[in-house]
């Protein structure tokens, strides 16, 4: 599943997609709460869009991966599964991206697969997001979901990608967590194969 994507939006390019879906910005945001990075991977700081009241969306800088339970062994919980979940009493959130990473292959390294939203400038993926405990920052995870026409080839599961007039609905939860937390329909999707496999 996804566990790296990759942020280069402009912030001027991020202000006028906010403008574009008549979303306000607060006034203390700026460039810095967008930073650039070729990699965002679990255990990063990654920048999340949360809502702040009905009109406006700020950025906040969080942890990539809930931590795992408690009494649980493992790593953090950075993907979570969609289907059948209701989310209206969750802290629900999107996380900007550029382009998110799917890998194939049994050996390292493995192929490394890039997607992009096709006729948008970045995409958003449907996430959750927790207040730290103790020292720790606030932490998100992926919502995922089956895989569309346009992963299917490269993976069995997929995170939520949702189209920019979504982001509103997701945020404040105004459609119902069935009609959002789909894949996208075919050709939605561009892939591009940005690094060989191990034979």
């Amino acid at each position: 599943m996804c566990n790296d994507y990759e942020q280069h939006i402009a912030y001027a390019e991020y202000c006028k997609m906010m403008q574009d879906l008549e979303l306000s910005v607060p006034s203390h945001q700026t460039e810095l709460d967008l930073p650039q990075s070729d990699d965002i991977r679990i255990g990063d700081i990654g920048p999340v869009m949360r809502a702040i009241d009905p009109d406006t969306v700020e950025l906040a800088a969080m942890k990539f991966g809930f931590p795992p339970p408690a009494g649980r062994k493992g790593g953090p919980v950075f993907n979570f599964r969609s289907e059948g979940r209701h989310f209206a009493d969750s802290r629900r959130c999107l996380i900007p991206a550029s382009a998110f990473f799917e890998f194939t292959g049994k050996k390292y390294p493995k192929a490394k697969h890039r997607f992009t939203l096709n006729k948008v400038p970045f995409l958003a993926i449907a996430g959750l997001w927790r207040e730290g405990e103790g020292n720790q920052p606030p932490s998100f995870t992926m919502l995922t979901t089956s895989p569309g026409p346009d992963v299917a080839p490269i993976h069995d599961r997929q995170i939520v990608v949702l189209r920019p007039e979504d982001w509103q609905h997701w945020l404040h939860l105004t459609k119902d967590e069935e009609s959002l937390l789909k894949a996208l329909p075919e050709g939605s999707l561009a892939v591009k194969q940005v690094r060989q496999g191990a034979d």
